[in-house]
């Protein structure tokens, strides 16, 4: 039996797509969303997580890489497959770099993420091939992880105060990344950087 624990913000989503693969009978699902996944991990102990990359409260704050810690309480790393899209290469980037090695289309089939699912809880790396495009694409992204988390909280909104509280920078610092982004991405200014970013997929 393969103990899955589902990541998904959207209730209603969530629920549809953990009743539809708790019909298989190799697999035992369990499903929160972002905010309580630390929580459930460590109450569920999964053998694998699927988690959707796309979060209510901004992907630079979603706990990603901790999905991928003990879970088991073995020592064993708990594997970490991702619900992802291929104009959205800055989250297959923040993905790879949180070590998931399992990556499904969210326009994919259910049975494909099945698929995923064996396979990467045997030990096998699954990536979709309809995410080749995005994985290029985030290969050639010029900003840094921590530059992209600021630039994810500057494109919604938050100010270099707030964005200094989120990530424990102080306001130096992100004025410092913003100047980076800036450079690196040939923007004018914040605003344009945002808009370039968000035109690339990157955040």
């Amino acid at each position: 039996m393969i103990r899955v624990l589902l990541v998904h913000d959207a209730c209603l989503l969530r629920s549809a797509l953990a009743e539809r693969l708790a019909r298989e009978p190799d697999l035992e699902v369990f499903h929160t969303p972002w905010g309580a996944a630390r929580r459930r991990l460590g109450s569920v102990r999964p053998d694998l997580c699927v988690a959707d990359l796309d979060c209510e409260t901004g992907y630079a704050l979603a706990p990603l890489g901790e999905l991928k810690t003990t879970a088991t309480g073995t020592g064993t790393r708990c594997p970490l497959l991702v619900l992802a899209s291929a104009h959205r290469p800055g989250l297959l980037r923040r993905a790879l770099d949180a070590g998931a090695v399992g990556f499904v289309d969210k326009a994919s089939v259910p049975e494909q993420l099945l698929t995923a699912i064996r396979q990467v809880a045997a030990g096998v790396r699954y990536v979709d091939d309809s995410l080749g495009f995005g994985f290029l694409k985030a290969a050639q992204m010029p900003l840094t992880q921590r530059e992209l988390s600021v630039l994810t909280l500057a494109a919604g909104g938050a100010s270099v105060a707030e964005i200094a509280h989120r990530l424990h920078l102080s306001n130096g610092t992100v004025r410092n990344y913003m100047a980076a982004i800036t450079r690196k991405t040939g923007a004018r200014n914040k605003v344009d950087a945002i808009r370039i970013s968000l035109g690339e997929g990157w955040v």
